[in-house]
């Protein structure tokens, strides 16, 4: 998506087929040890089909990715316990195993705020545009929602034009349309508790960092790349359901890692660093939105405010199957295996959340060292280390600093960091780190707006940088794209979201990147345009 992937495959056909075959056996043992775990608790499980018959109209998917109605849930923070049965029929809450706290405890030892329920895939879902634009289809809606059926319609529009440095002067536009289906299994076949979710997409247009910027490793526009340009790319596949009283939750089918690992709500009202810090997202193994993988992914709630997920997917070539229909086509080089913790405190009187996040991902297939090819005459000198394994290891982290216009999790302030760092050897960005605000309602009279601002600076692997310098030494020409030995980059983006009305968000936008191309090669370019995100 970023980069040539073609270099981190493995060097040989036949890394390629002992990696398949082991990454095969590693994938299926895991992917049925979760099945049967699972299956053993399923008399305990909830029933679905009653939860959607008390919120007829209610989607699963779009509720967790709908805060700005969530008041009511809220309203439960002032609990202390907090009893088990209280929040059985809310689907957005994940019940915790054991009935206590972490390091919440020693915060505020009165209160026990409601825990938001962590992020399934599905950002895509418009949540800075609440609402839907067509009221009128509302009893359509509600008449699907109790026979089965619901669904979210959105368009994502990004016109992004550089004004200033780079390589020209120019304007790009990119769009995407999102379907998202909802199948509650319960009421269509009588599996009660199993949902099916099902993701199409059409993405098309330009990207401005290819076109005008001269940066071919960081996109500046969200949406685009990884569709095929295809009418109707398939993304996400699934199915999901809930355990033991609904305190285990899993996932299993196609899905894009970056929704469920190293994302959040805020990030996602950035273009950059949405659906996940760059570090992650353009790494292989964490397939990116709308890129999916044949995985599986269990969450659970040890306690009321950790929040542990992790899974098992293959890893494969994130330009491999641009449609996302021909599953045979892709080609796995190995197995990744992904675990999160998730501490979400509530701090002070006022319950200001926190979200602080502590990933970590294997990926077994076999890159190659990101030196590249090493010129004969210095091949004694500077050897070419065999295919390895890659590691991601991240921190995030973002905590809620004041409150504005309701109890929800988005209603108000935040300060957000984080750091990714990813094998030097065989990552083409070895380190990132981030620092941010998103603030609502700094403007009088404008409660609902919301502004934010980001800078992030990224590491190009050293090892990336020593093998431009011995093509550069040997006279040899660098690969397409690249104008010199490339060393680091950083982007700094800011954005003032406008709700117009219900359903419709119109959100102007700046980003300035430093060092285009990651050398010194390109001037710094400006870049400003608008998001427009409706959604039905």
């Amino acid at each position: 998506m970023f980069h040539d992937f073609t270099q981190d495959l493995p060097a040989s056909l036949s890394v390629v087929r002992t990696k398949r075959r082991s990454g095969t056996i590693w994938y299926a043992g895991a992917m049925l040890f979760i099945a049967l775990m699972a299956t053993s608790s399923a008399e305990s499980a909830p029933d679905t089909a009653l939860i959607m018959r008390q919120h007829p109209g209610t989607s699963f998917q779009t509720d967790r990715n709908t805060p700005f109605h969530s008041d009511a849930k809220a309203s439960h923070t002032v609990a202390a316990p907090t009893k088990r049965t209280e929040h059985l029929s809310d689907p957005n809450q994940l019940e915790s195993l054991f009935n206590t706290e972490s390091l919440s405890a020693l915060l505020n030892r009165r209160d026990d705020a409601l825990r938001e329920r962590d992020l399934s895939a599905g950002y895509f879902v418009p949540a800075q545009a609440f609402g839907n634009l067509v009221p009128q289809v509302a009893p359509a809606r509600t008449w699907l929602a109790k026979r089965g059926y619901t669904f979210q319609f959105a368009y994502k529009g990004e016109a992004l034009a550089n004004v200033s440095g780079g390589l020209s002067k120019g304007m790009s536009y990119a769009h995407e349309l999102t379907l998202v289906n909802n199948f509650d299994l319960g009421k269509l076949l009588g599996l009660n508790g199993w949902i099916l979710h099902g993701v199409l997409m059409e993405r098309a247009g330009r990207q401005i960092s290819f076109d005008h910027v001269g940066e071919r490793r960081i996109l500046l526009s969200e949406v685009y790349s990884l569709s095929g340009h295809m009418a109707a790319h398939l993304a996400d596949f699934y199915v999901e359901k809930s355990f033991r009283h609904n305190s285990i939750n899993i996932n299993l089918g196609r899905l894009t890692l970056t929704h469920t690992y190293g994302t959040s709500l805020l990030l996602c009202t950035f273009m950059i660093q949405c659906s996940a810090p760059v570090g992650i997202k353009s790494v292989q193994g964490w397939s990116v939105y709308p890129k999916a993988t044949w995985g599986g992914t269990i969450r659970l709630r040890p306690t009321r405010d950790l929040t542990l997920r992790t899974g098992v997917y293959a890893s494969s070539v994130l330009t491999s199957n641009p449609s996302g229909w021909a599953w045979g086509s892709e080609k796995q080089t190995g197995v990744m295996l992904p675990i999160e913790l998730t501490w979400e405190p509530f701090i002070g009187p006022r319950k200001l959340p926190g979200h602080y996040k502590l990933g970590f991902g294997h990926d077994t297939s076999g890159f190659t060292d990101m030196i590249g090819s090493v010129p004969s005459s210095m091949a004694l000198r500077y050897a070419v280390q065999r295919p390895q394994a890659r590691d991601t290891f991240y921190i995030e982290a973002d905590q809620m600093i004041y409150r504005s216009h309701g109890l929800h999790q988005m209603a108000g302030g935040y300060l957000m960091a984080g750091y990714i760092h990813n094998t030097p050897q065989v990552s083409v960005f070895s380190d990132q780190f981030y620092v941010g605000t998103s603030l609502l309602g700094i403007i009088p009279f404008r409660p609902l707006d919301r502004f934010g601002v980001m800078y992030s600076y990224y590491q190009i692997s050293k090892r990336l940088t020593l093998g431009q310098h011995l093509l550069q030494d040997a006279g040899l020409p660098f690969p397409t794209g690249v104008n010199g030995p490339q060393t680091h980059t950083a982007t700094l983006e800011a954005y003032y979201g406008v709700p117009i009305m219900p359903g419709l968000l119109f959100q102007p936008s700046f980003e300035y990147q430093m060092r285009p191309g990651e050398t010194s090669v390109i001037p710094n370019a400006t870049v400003i345009g608008i998001k427009v995100i409706g959604n039905l």
